[in-house]
């Protein structure tokens, strides 16, 4: 078992100096600054969000997005997340849910007894998923009619059907034909805005989010109750304030982000997003020096950091000392180097900034992916004093 999940709040009112690693550490202050801003804005704009609790997939951060009730709805990837955060529904602040994933007759099973508590919605992209339902309320009579949103793709070549297509007049056709659903909106989710470097590139993501809901929503045969268009990601998220002026009036527009309350150098790399912001920070010890190579070694490797990569080189970066990064690694092992397009490389010495037994803070590129692999986050005050401990939910 983990050594964290199996003595994590031994550690409370310690400083992070003491905890086991790898660990992953959770700048309690930072993170509700960054959740504080992004409901900040949305409750200026006046609308309706959904957050993902894809990242750090625990109750207590689920709870502060919800803004403890203000918002009541959330979208999800895995019934793990789902079942997590069903809590929530017994405290009176969730009542919705999106099952992020287009559905298949396996989730489709475990979310029906979740549906009798907690309002299910599902995500659709191709008819079959339509005739299945079809076919599957036959058989069943738990549910006769799943409300769904039509998901489109407006760049990110993930999930979603293309919009503007023929197939997407199709499936709309199709669905409000059916019997088993009923169309509660149109959802995009531009994932390739983390690909973006400026800040007029991210705003010109977000303004193909909306274009593409809007497009789809006209697709709709009139006489439909009010649609919701859901657009987002964490980078257009960060966006939604500076093309307040070009956001459509009288719909129903929905706002979902998730990584927002962590940020990482993926984030940082988009341009919208200060380094100060990022929350996540693994903790690793340094094993061992290689002056020939001028490399050292840390006991944090691809499980702890993922292969995720952005414009800030390697796969992870040392917070106090931003010359040296994670620049290879395997399973365990991370390996702390100078990129080697760096002018400054032959000035840096490895026996001058890293000792066997040092620990080291490292930025991660990706926090989603880098959270998952943690059974415990140390949450840490101002101090890096360790003020509580939260279990994530695992598995799918």
């Amino acid at each position: 078992m983990d050594i964290s999940l199996q003595n994590h709040r031994s550690y409370l009112h310690k400083h992070v100096s003491h905890l086991p690693t790898p660990a992953l550490v959770l700048s309690k202050p930072i993170m509700e600054q960054n959740i504080k801003r992004l409901l900040d804005d949305v409750s200026e704009l006046r609308i309706s969000f959904r957050p993902h609790v894809k990242t750090l997939k625990s109750i207590e951060v689920t709870r502060m997005m919800l803004d403890y009730g203000k918002h009541r709805k959330i979208v999800a990837s895995t019934i793990c997340e789902i079942e997590g955060a069903l809590p929530l529904v017994q405290e009176g602040i969730l009542d919705e849910c999106l099952y992020g994933i287009p559905i298949t007759e396996n989730a489709l099973s475990r979310l029906v007894p979740i549906a009798q508590s907690l309002k299910i919605l599902l995500l659709i992209d191709s008819v079959q998923q339509v005739e299945f339902l079809e076919e599957y309320v036959t058989r069943h009579d738990e549910i006769k009619k799943w409300e769904i949103f039509i998901k489109i793709d407006v760049g990110s070549c993930r999930a979603g059907v293309a919009a503007g297509s023929l197939d997407l007049s199709r499936l709309i056709q199709r669905a409000e034909a059916s019997p088993a659903v009923s169309i509660y909106g149109i959802y995009c989710h531009a994932g390739h805005s983390y690909s973006c470097r400026t800040q007029q590139s991210v705003e010109s993501v977000l303004e193909a989010e909306i274009s593409g809901v809007l497009q789809a929503s006209q697709l709709v045969s009139l006489g439909k109750r009010s649609l919701v268009l859901s657009i987002g990601s964490t980078p257009a998220a960060h966006s939604i304030r500076s093309i307040s002026n070009k956001l459509p009036r009288g719909i129903a527009l929905e706002l979902h982000a998730g990584n927002f309350p962590t940020n990482d150098l993926q984030q940082v790399s988009t341009a919208v997003v200060e380094e100060k912001q990022q929350a996540v920070r693994v903790l690793a010890d340094v094993c061992s020096v290689y002056p020939e190579r001028n490399e050292a070694l840390v006991n944090a490797g691809a499980i702890a950091l993922s292969r995720e990569t952005s414009a800030v080189p390697g796969f992870g970066r040392v917070v106090d000392k931003p010359d040296w990064h994670i620049v290879r690694l395997s399973q365990e092992h991370g390996i702390l180097g100078i990129p080697v397009d760096r002018e400054y490389k032959d000035n840096k010495n490895v026996l001058q900034d890293f000792h066997v037994n040092d620990k080291v803070f490292l930025y991660c590129q990706h926090s989603c992916i880098t959270a998952a692999a943690f059974h415990v986050y140390y949450v840490v005050d101002e101090s890096d004093v360790v003020c509580d401990t939260w279990v994530p939910w695992k598995g799918w």
